[in-house]
């Protein structure tokens, strides 16, 4: 609704503000909440049970593929270390229009904000540290 459109515009959405606990510290308005891996996307986020990265798959993330408008791309975060995802995954993801950038978790989290802070349309799907 109109409350949503006005939010958008005003670059309000989740932030990770912080690891702790063995998680990511995601705020958004009065909502806190912290998640040991992450599914984050312009207007939420969730909590994420991903398959080991080698074997995933475009359906690990099809949350993310079916928001509107459809990400520019997704932040990949790989856990503590960067690591390459599956190409199969990345060919999955870009069929679709949607580029992938992969970078270890903390990185992740980081490039999260700064994209959302100057209103990137970006999704992302964060491997627990």
């Amino acid at each position: 609704g109109a409350l949503m459109r006005i939010e958008r515009e005003r670059g309000v959405g989740p932030i990770i503000t912080g690891f702790s606990q063995g998680g990511f510290k995601v705020e958004a308005d009065a909502f806190r909440g912290v998640y040991r891996a992450l599914l984050i996307w312009p207007d939420g986020s969730d909590e994420w049970a991903p398959p080991a990265l080698e074997a995933l798959t475009a359906e690990a993330v099809s949350p993310l593929l079916a928001i509107d408008p459809r990400p520019e791309f997704l932040l990949l975060g790989t856990g503590a270390t960067m690591q390459r995802p599956p190409p199969a995954f990345v060919r999955a993801l870009e069929a679709q229009g949607v580029g992938v950038e992969a970078m270890d978790s903390r990185a992740a989290a980081r490039a999260w904000d700064v994209l959302r802070g100057e209103g990137r349309q970006v999704a992302g799907a964060l491997y627990p540290l």
